[in-house]
């Protein structure tokens, strides 16, 4: 039976493109291990980690592995986050596909010294949440890109170890280094329009502290004016 093509979902395809040649990987909850088979296959890489925290998805990578005849390059791991890969055994990771606050909980959770690693993070949820954990936990945001996938834009972030300056609400929100990035706008004016939409919530519950409301407003304000900025700088 002929091999069928491995095709990548367009977030999974944005994070490849950022795998550099030679990478020692691993793909932290890995799901159905087409991450790494694919970059085994075309050859960008001589080996992969797979992990995950459930055998499921694990057996299931094993089997696309063996489907694509890279199998015999690959490691499988369960293990929750980073605890079963050694530092020594990667110096790219790749965690995605989950919410912000369970990729910054694996980073923190690792007794890891990150220094000559690579992060590629791909947050489904809570992406500011992990911003503004990486500017404060001793990681530089090296870049991000944007990529759509089925009907959402998402983020995807490169960290390394190291420090940077704080991150303006803007920036926690929609991300640093974007603004010349064609998805900016859509991505920046969404967030805004639910940061306005939480407001106006909070304002009608009629709660006595109205100082969460003003925060998303001002949140929301600077992120429509980053949105004017971009537009600037784009000629839109």
């Amino acid at each position: 039976m002929a091999e069928r093509e491995l095709r990548l979902q367009p977030r999974l395809q944005c994070i490849a493109d950022c795998v550099p040649r030679g990478a020692r990987l691993a793909d932290v909850g890995t799901d159905h291990g087409y991450l790494p088979v694919w970059l085994l296959k075309a050859g960008r890489i001589e080996r992969a980690i797979a992990s995950d925290i459930n055998a499921g998805p694990l057996e299931h990578a094993r089997r696309t592995a063996e489907e694509h005849g890279v199998s015999g390059r690959m490691d499988f791991r369960l293990c929750a986050g980073l605890e079963g890969i050694g530092r020594g055994e990667a110096d790219t990771v790749v965690i995605a596909g989950m919410g912000g606050e369970t990729i910054l909980g694996i980073l923190g959770g690792a007794s890891w010294d990150y220094r000559g690693v690579r992060l590629l993070l791909q947050p489904m949820t809570k992406a500011e949440l992990l911003r503004r954990y990486l500017s404060e936990n001793g990681f530089a945001i090296v870049s991000e890109r944007l990529v759509p996938d089925k009907g959402t834009i998402y983020a995807v972030i490169e960290a390394t170890a190291g420090s940077m300056r704080p991150l303006t609400a803007a920036e926690a929100w929609c991300g640093t280094g974007l603004l010349h990035d064609p998805l900016y706008g859509a991505y920046a004016g969404d967030r805004a329009a639910k940061l306005e939409r939480a407001a106006v919530g909070l304002r009608q519950a009629k709660r006595l502290d109205s100082g969460g409301a003003e925060r998303l407003e001002a949140d929301a304000r600077e992120l429509r004016e980053r949105i004017e900025e971009w537009k600037h700088v784009n000629g839109i």
